[in-house]
């Protein structure tokens, strides 16, 4: 199964219907598939922390809900994590395309890409990154799995060596 196949199939598996994105062409194949699914409501956001509150407004009437950003975005969230969804202990599962790798070609992306994960474990939340599909659906499983259980944010990282990046 592809990479973007795998998180729609566990989106559905944890009943996590609402999707709240910033579009993006390294996740335009997930949220394509998305769009396409009439058991998704695909939420378009201008910005990530307007994504993040989407979901924690789906979530608070009892729908389970996701948001897919990139990781230079992942800044303009920060706010809103910290304040709203780890206090309100509100579990969204972060879909995150981690810019910065091994074939990054904006110098621009490179500090945040560094600096989201260190960002996440100073927030003290559990977060995986994905580089190729190799037990990519049972991480993808066990980190909706863990989101839920514990009530908290969960960040997915997807590298460009998982989606093949952007285009130069």
């Amino acid at each position: 199964m592809a990479w973007n196949d795998i998180i729609v199939e566990g989106l559905k598996k944890w009943d996590a219907s609402l999707v709240a994105y910033v579009p993006d062409i390294s996740i335009d194949r997930v949220t394509t598939l998305i769009e396409e699914d009439p058991y998704f409501h695909l939420v378009s956001a201008t910005r990530e922390e307007e994504a993040i509150g989407v979901a924690v407004g789906a979530y608070a009437t009892g729908r389970n809900s996701a948001v897919f950003m990139q990781s230079s975005g992942f800044g303009n969230s920060i706010n809103a994590i910290a304040s709203l969804c780890i206090p309100a202990r509100t579990p969204i599962p972060i879909f995150m395309n981690l810019r910065g790798g091994p074939g990054e070609f904006n110098i621009a992306q490179v500090p945040m890409g560094r600096a989201t994960r260190p960002i996440l474990d100073v927030f003290g939340l559990v977060h995986f990154t994905l580089e190729d599909e190799y037990n990519m659906e049972k991480i993808v499983d066990g980190a909706l799995k863990l989101c839920y259980a514990n009530r908290q944010p969960v960040a997915i990282c997807m590298t460009q060596l998982l989606h093949g990046g952007k285009l130069a």
